[in-house]
């Protein structure tokens, strides 16, 4: 497995990082990483990294995590609108190519056409044949509008290779994946959704529903109302 993700060399170090201009896009929980937008000699990268946590987080959760998305991110390699020339930084930072784009939830609804849609669905599609699932695509915010208007997938730290799953497994994780895509699409262009995607969308939801745990469904919505009420 290993020998079909080539390492890629690192194209900076910690002490560069140091003295880098750099911007924070998230700060994240006590378990997440900083995640910090570089410039370096001209180059733009997002670093992750796990090196201001506690102990137990940056050596064990941390290490997991930015390993698991480094071999995500290096399978993907030339994948148009994903990070690429993925590297470790070191034992608590990966980085790879800045990807420059709105997230969904931050743009217009009316930009969102069904040809960019359609764009999207493909572009998850090569993610997947390359045996990736991401698994965090329903919410907005890792889905962008690049500024030439095509899509990009960013975050990948969820993500699960597929390459060892039997085909049956492969796929149904390939299809609730999808679902986050179809998901926007029923929201914001259901007049351009077509019976196959419409059909692949409901029966990826009823899935859904039996894989997570009684009452998920019921408690989310509250969680919602209760932030819609909060006024947040």
């Amino acid at each position: 497995m290993n020998s079909l993700v080539p390492a890629t060399a690192s194209a900076f170090t910690r002490a560069d990082l140091t003295r880098a201009e750099r911007t924070l896009l998230r700060d994240g929980r006590w378990a997440n990483a900083r995640v910090e937008r570089v410039t370096i000699a001209g180059a733009e990268w997002t670093v992750k990294d796990f090196s201001s946590r506690s102990w137990w987080v940056r050596n064990i959760l941390g290490r997991l995590l930015l390993r698991r998305e480094l071999r995500a991110l290096q399978r993907l390699q030339g994948i148009a609108g994903t990070p690429g020339d993925a590297f470790r930084l070191d034992a608590h930072a990966i980085a790879a190519r800045f990807v420059p784009g709105r997230s969904l939830a931050k743009i217009d609804r009316a930009l969102i056409t069904p040809g960019y849609l359609v764009r999207l669905e493909g572009l998850l599609e090569a993610v997947h044949a390359r045996g990736v699932v991401h698994l965090d695509t329903r919410g907005a915010g890792n889905l962008l509008m690049l500024p030439d208007g095509t899509p990009g997938i960013i975050d990948f730290q969820a993500s699960v290779s597929t390459t060892w799953m039997p085909p049956r497994l492969r796929r149904l994780l390939e299809e609730l994946d999808m679902a986050g895509v179809y998901k926007k699409w029923a929201a914001w262009q259901p007049q351009a959704m077509d019976g196959e995607r419409r059909a692949r969308f409901e029966r990826s939801n009823r899935w859904r529903k039996l894989w997570l745990p009684r009452g998920y469904f019921g408690l989310s919505k509250r969680r919602r109302a209760g932030r819609r009420e909060s006024g947040s």
